[in-house]
């Protein structure tokens, strides 16, 4: 089977994208799961800090790790979103294969600082295992959260500058740059930003490595067609699954009171969230 790095270079050559998806629970994990092995694509699942904490680091290594080696299927799994060095140091020694420092709320240096020592740490196991763990790194802050908003949280949405991401990944070697050109955390009551496709084009020019969409949901499909066309090799959805696996398991109750099977009553779900995976996978490559 190819790496997670392998797939992202031959995303990029057929201009396609990889979707990521967010779990807090098994239901999730099953759902995506699902979706991305009726297109026999390949997925990344990930956990935030608060994400991994409730499900457990080593138990969701562990079961996304198992499905990869019994099914020889390309499914990888990434700690999305860790604030510190050490935070990240746990999850590289933990098993994860891509990691990232969110260090968008940073100053522009302490973010080079901390996500340089980041890919120094990443590089030194590398060389001793031989695994290949990605680092990703982010440029600019477009808030925080997979939920649904009533307006863009202030201080967010400020695009990322290409020079400035430039020298960013020249100076920490970062292997994934995640910047700000429209995209937002969570879902706009108002609705979501435009991605500005010619801002994308440009870092992935200026930067020279592959780009990654955080903030998907809410995103239009022409949006994400055209930020996958400028450059965008990865994309991040979280809010909604979240919102689907909630209406799901909302109308099920309601419509069946007197039912306790948990296995029963949470499988609404796991079909909720892969309908929505399914569709965007679709999209992201392009089916």
């Amino acid at each position: 089977m190819k790496t997670l790095r392998e797939y992202i270079k031959e995303a990029e050559e057929k201009r396609v994208a990889i979707g990521h998806f967010n779990i807090s629970n098994l239901e999730s994990l099953h759902g995506i799961y699902n979706a991305a092995k009726k297109l026999n694509v390949p997925v990344i699942i990930g956990l935030s800090e608060g994400e991994e904490k409730f499900v457990g680091r080593e138990e969701a290594i562990a079961l996304v790790q198992t499905m990869r080696e019994r099914d020889n299927y390309p499914i990888f799994i990434n700690a999305d979103h860790h604030i510190g060095f050490d935070s990240v140091k746990a999850s590289v020694d933990a098993g994860f294969d891509v990691v990232i420092f969110d260090g968008a709320k940073s100053s522009f240096e302490e973010n080079i600082k901390i996500t340089k020592q980041c890919v120094d740490y990443v590089r030194q196991v590398t060389k001793e295992t031989s695994r290949d763990i990605l680092v990703e790194g982010e440029l600019g802050y477009i808030g925080s959260g997979s939920d649904i908003k009533d307006e863009i949280p202030k201080g967010a949405g400020i695009k990322t500058n290409p020079e400035e991401a430039g020298r960013f990944v020249q100076m920490t070697g970062v292997d994934l740059l995640a910047p700000s050109v429209g995209n937002i955390h969570g879902l706009i009551k108002s609705g979501n930003p435009h991605i500005d496709e010619e801002l994308v084009k440009k870092i992935r020019e200026v930067a020279g490595v592959p780009l990654v969409l955080h903030g998907g949901s809410g995103i239009s499909d022409v949006d994400f067609a055209n930020a996958i066309r400028a450059g965008v090799s990865i994309v991040h959805i979280s809010t909604e699954i979240r919102i689907a696996y909630k209406e799901a398991l909302e109308k099920f109750l309601e419509n069946n009171p007197k039912e306790i099977a948990p296995y029963k009553i949470l499988q609404v779900a796991v079909e909720a969230i892969e309908k929505v995976v399914y569709e965007r996978l679709k999209l992201f490559n392009g089916m």
